[in-house]
């Protein structure tokens, strides 16, 4: 947890409005999750307490008694997105998820809903696995962190989103290039280069275009379509002239098809 995150969450969410902090059950057992009605100032308070103490299971359970208790208080909508940020905190990221959007479909034009998006978009983030497992939750990372650049373009998580999401971008690029080189090595060129004009295609921007573009010159070329390789090379040369990339496909036309 880094302390911008952190920052953002304070600002994200309303001011609890409290003049005071209290702690109920003593010690950290955990006994004050306990079902036992009370009044919704000293429930939040007790959730609060946990929350500053980092005890985040505890924390996001009183929040969530809270809404139960008292559903109809003011104080339940703001339990709702402290419970998705205790979750979130303890690394709960499902439960994070499911938090923040029942806050959503109950709230959903309400003024915390963007941070409601951010940590949705956040909670799918920190779960993405390395390019060689299935990125099915970094598709869904990328959803979530572009709806909030798309619902609220000027709000303070804006600019952190479109961050994480050009990230995001950079890692599913690098998912295909990674398969696209193993179709490479096992000599299967047409399933190789659909899979580098994905990167170009929809990965432009990322640091993998160039030698997306390196290694269909190089499929082309062992499929026996010289002219489809030097298109590839022209574009490489056009767009990264100095890289390493263009000097190695330069290289490989004048070796493998200096007339074409």
């Amino acid at each position: 947890m880094t302390k911008r995150l952190v920052s953002l969450a304070v600002l994200g969410l309303a001011s609890i409005g409290l003049s005071a902090c209290s702690t109920l059950g003593g010690g950290d057992s955990g006994g004050d999750t306990r079902y036992v009605a009370r009044d919704v100032n000293t429930l939040y308070l007790a959730a609060n307490d946990r929350l500053e103490r980092k005890q985040y299971p505890i924390a996001a359970a009183l929040f969530d008694e809270v809404e139960r208790q008292h559903p109809y208080s003011p104080w339940a909508r703001r339990a709702q997105l402290m419970s998705a940020f205790s979750y979130y905190m303890g690394r709960k990221y499902n439960e994070s998820i499911q938090s923040a959007r029942r806050f959503l479909a109950i709230h959903p034009g309400n003024k915390d809903a963007p941070y409601a998006y951010y940590l949705i978009g956040l909670s799918y983030y920190e779960q993405i696995s390395d390019v060689t497992r299935d990125q099915k939750v970094t598709q869904q990372a990328l959803q979530a962190l572009g709806e909030v650049k798309r619902r609220y373009p000027t709000s303070r998580y804006a600019a952190d989103a479109t961050l994480k999401m050009d990230l995001l971008s950079d890692h599913l690029a690098g998912k295909e290039m990674e398969i696209g080189r193993f179709y490479q090595r096992r000599s299967l060129w047409l399933a190789s280069a659909l899979r580098f004009r994905e990167v170009i295609d929809k990965y432009q921007t990322t640091t993998h275009a160039p030698e997306a573009l390196y290694r269909l010159t190089e499929s082309y070329l062992a499929m026996g379509v010289p002219e489809e390789a030097k298109k590839a090379a022209a574009v490489l040369g056009a767009n990264y002239p100095g890289s390493k990339w263009y000097e190695r496909a330069y290289d490989l036309m004048q070796k493998k098809a200096p007339d074409a």
